[in-house]
């Protein structure tokens, strides 16, 4: 799933990535492929020295998946800012945006593009698209191509961030936002039921205490809401095993490791607040986009998700960003991280990776520059203040901060308490839709049948996880 509405594209299978901070990601994706260019040839790269910074003199096109479309006007005026301002240290640069709705919006035809070779120039992928792409020879190797003349700030990129665009020590992508999962709170339900919600649930207990309260508010609303379809399920499922120190596959990537006393903790607790506590609602089979409607609209206390889910239901769903806070994911071992970035397409000219690496600097990887202009984004009225993405280290996080903070078009003060506890990340397992897919029947099976077999549900989905993976 490639879209803002459809939470973590090809990751939970109706998901994708609103980028709340950069709004790049909110463009519809292109998949045009591009064409020889001007002074660019589609031979195998080696034309220049790949380590050189881009002359300026050269003159090539390249083409630039996701410009927003029109009907993302502020958001497409700010490309064309980015251009203009991009041109006048490369005039001979030609960038041709791609703007397609519909094709990067379903994992089909994401991997159509791939199989046909028909993605552009520089291409827009999540994280754990990586494998999929390398499988389709799709990507170009950046590795010579990056470092800290071409990118004069990579040493201040998280390394956590880089790692999930690299395999067997080489790059092949650089990071447009990144995210790690938190509790989304309603903060007037916390305060109907006398909670204090400037301090969120730290501990999955304390969740169930507050999910009692909220959902004794009565009127159809629900202290905690869970996913448990379309690939969601599994997602949360993954999230919530990641919280508590365990994990989804093991170590090797072979097995299963969830079919222990974490994956039973996880599922008890959910059969207790669903069945003996009634405080997660009687609608179930919940995919991504309903718990958002649901605490957009006051029927939900919390619910596990990314910050920018906040500026989705702030713009896309009605709500207020004052009616909303966050804290880190209960139990606080580890949390499920993820993020998207871009792809430079195997077998253009050297000049055109050059060229690429120079605009995804500019737009997507320089302080106060681009994506991170943050008084131009409050000038055009988007949102500034959202936590995530943020994957910045040392000095340029403390500029990036100061200056969100500056601008910020919403009350920060209600995600310091994720702020100020970072988690840290995990990325998702191999396999991640397949797997997450047979961990839907784990979220549906509890969460729908008050007399599930707990030790069934787990023992089954081993053996058909064991049996993803024994695919691969």
């Amino acid at each position: 799933m490639r879209t803002a509405r459809f939470r973590r594209s090809r990751r939970a299978s109706a998901v994708a990535l609103l980028s709340a901070l950069t709004l790049t990601a909110l463009a519809a994706c292109g998949t045009s492929s591009s064409d020889n260019g001007a002074g660019g040839s589609e031979g195998g790269a080696g034309d220049s020295d790949p380590a050189a910074p881009l002359d300026p003199k050269t003159k090539v096109t390249i083409t630039i998946d996701c410009m927003p479309p029109a009907a993302k006007a502020a958001e497409l005026k700010e490309w064309k800012e980015d251009v203009a301002e991009f041109n006048k240290t490369y005039p001979n640069v030609t960038i041709e945006g791609r703007s397609t709705p519909g094709q990067c919006l379903e994992p089909p035809r994401f991997t159509a593009m791939l199989k046909a070779k028909s993605q552009p120039d520089v291409f827009y992928t999540y994280f754990t698209d990586l494998p999929q792409v390398l499988d389709h020879d799709g990507a170009e190797d950046i590795t010579a191509y990056v470092n800290d003349k071409t990118v004069p700030l990579l040493k201040d990129i998280d390394p956590n961030v880089l790692g999930s665009l690299k395999q067997d020590g080489k790059l092949y992508g650089l990071p447009t936002s990144n995210y790690t999962m938190g509790l989304l709170i309603n903060r007037k339900l916390f305060k109907q039921a006398g909670l204090d919600p400037d301090a969120p649930p730290r501990t999955w207990e304390e969740v169930r205490s507050a999910a009692r309260k909220i959902s004794d508010l009565g009127d159809g609303i629900a202290g905690f809401g869970e996913y448990s379809a379309g690939n969601t399920g599994g997602w949360h499922f993954t999230a919530q095993m990641y919280s508590l120190g365990g994990d989804v596959v093991d170590t090797s990537g072979t097995k299963a490791a969830f079919n222990n006393d974490t994956g039973r903790q996880v599922v008890e607790n959910l059969h207790a607040m669903r069945w003996e506590d009634d405080s997660m609602g009687k609608t179930q089979l919940l995919k991504w986009g309903d718990l958002q409607k649901q605490i957009a609209t006051d029927k939900l206390g919390m619910f596990l998700a990314a910050p920018d889910d906040i500026a989705y239901m702030v713009q896309q769903l009605g709500a207020e960003y004052e009616n909303f806070g966050m804290g880190p994911i209960p139990g606080e071992q580890n949390t499920l991280a993820g993020g998207n970035n871009y792809m430079i397409k195997k077998g253009i000219s050297s000049d055109k990776v050059k060229a690429a690496v120079a605009w995804l600097n500019f737009k997507n990887l320089t302080v106060g520059k681009g994506q991170f202009d943050w008084a131009r984004t409050k000038a055009d009225k988007l949102p500034v203040g959202v936590p995530q993405p943020n994957f910045w280290l040392g000095e340029s996080k403390k500029k990036d901060d100061a200056a969100r903070v500056e601008h910020a078009t919403m009350p920060v003060a209600n995600f310091k308490t994720f702020m100020d506890n970072p988690v840290p990340g995990k990325a998702e397992p191999p396999k991640a839709q397949e797997v997450y897919k047979v961990l839907d029947n784990v979220m549906s099976g509890v969460l729908t049948n008050e007399d599930a077999d707990i030790d069934k549900l787990l023992d089954t989905a081993e053996a058909q996880v064991n049996q993803v993976l024994a695919n691969q």
